[in-house]
């Protein structure tokens, strides 16, 4: 009978979870985009350098990264702009490769941007990199939460810049179009910031929002992403940081075994998939943060025939490290100027916080 009881009372948050205002009540069903960059086929086919290159699919970061190594750079431009896609997506191809390549597949789209990949598959995925990644002390990541496709991209790109200026005492909007003394002190920042909306996101708070299916496609990507980091990361410099906002901290939750992080912030967060910290199975600091009149509060922290994401991150029993954000504004106010959140983020991105 208490076993029976038990189900219950979790078969009903369950039923809350899905039907509840503030939880996940309406939302168009995603696809998520897996596997290698558009373009492979013609990359497997090319024998320009008279061999085999590297299948995408299943050659890693580092082998990417020493194939380069060993080009000669009249091959490495020839190979992006023989295929944009390809080495512009390519985790662990040179840093400035990857701008070069993406560059070619935007055109004017790219506008002077740090592009560091673009997948125009489905609702299109983008990554920005604000300030000089490959000789950045210190990398940050934000991994953007549900409605964030290449239409949308912008708002994580805010969120990137804000970090950026707040980590690096860059007067607000300097960004890498800056000219003069601003750029040079963008450019000679410790700490790089990349936007990542590099995986399919739920679409409003549909039952993909409710689940772990797109967050298990974006926690291998991520892992990707970041030992592509890993790679061509500057002698010296530390583990990326990650903060994950709303869904993506349950993408982070699910990476965190295999990043290579650092710090992993998860703020806003629905739940990352763990009941603890000690279950993410991480050395990464972990820390989380939630403003009082964040929504995501009314959303259940429970997790019953794979709805719902589990603990609250900010709950004591977690066991994150607390982070203040009591002068936060809602959901998306995490960034604003001013806030101890933001300052809070920065220190750890700039690698001041033990």
């Amino acid at each position: 009978m208490r076993r029976f009881r038990r189900t219950l009372v979790a078969a009903t948050l369950a039923a809350t979870v899905v039907a509840s205002t503030a939880g996940w009540a309406s939302g168009t069903a995603q696809t998520p985009v897996t596997g290698p960059p558009p373009g492979t086929a013609q990359w497997r086919a090319d024998r320009s350098l008279g061999r085999e290159l590297p299948d995408p699919a299943s050659a890693s970061a580092a082998e990417i990264a020493a194939f380069f190594a060993a080009l000669t750079p009249g091959q490495r431009h020839a190979l992006a702009d023989r295929h944009p896609l390809v080495v512009g997506n390519l985790d662990g191809a040179p840093v400035a490769l990857r701008y070069e390549a993406n560059a070619r597949a935007l055109g004017a789209e790219a506008d002077g941007r740090r592009i560091l990949a673009y997948d125009p598959r489905g609702r299109g995925q983008l990554a920005e990199v604000f300030g000089d990644l490959g000789h950045a002390r210190h990398i940050a990541v934000i991994v953007p939460g549900s409605d964030i496709d290449a239409a949308t991209f912008d708002r994580t790109a805010a969120m990137a810049r804000a970090l950026y200026e707040a980590t690096n005492g860059v007067t607000s909007g300097v960004t890498n179009g800056a000219t003069g003394a601003a750029a040079n002190e963008a450019a000679n920042g410790r700490t790089a910031v990349v936007a990542w909306a590099g995986y399919t996101t739920p679409v409003g708070v549909g039952i993909d929002a409710a689940t772990g299916d797109l967050a298990e496609a974006g926690a291998e990507r991520l892992t990707r992403f970041t030992r592509g980091l890993a790679a061509n990361r500057a002698p010296g410099a530390a583990k990326p940081a990650l903060f994950c906002h709303s869904y993506g901290s349950v993408v982070c939750g699910l990476a965190a075994h295999e990043a290579g992080a650092s710090d992993i912030v998860a703020f806003g967060s629905p739940g990352m998939r763990a009941d603890s910290v000690t279950d993410l199975r991480t050395d990464a600091r972990v820390w989380a943060a939630k403003a009082p009149d964040d929504w995501i509060s009314k959303v259940p922290n429970v997790e019953f025939a794979g709805l719902g994401h589990g603990n609250d991150p900010t709950a004591p029993e977690f066991g994150a490290r607390h982070l203040p954000a009591d002068d936060t504004d809602g959901h998306t106010g995490y960034f604003a100027p001013g806030t101890s959140s933001l300052r809070a983020f920065a220190a750890i991105a700039r690698g001041e916080t033990r």
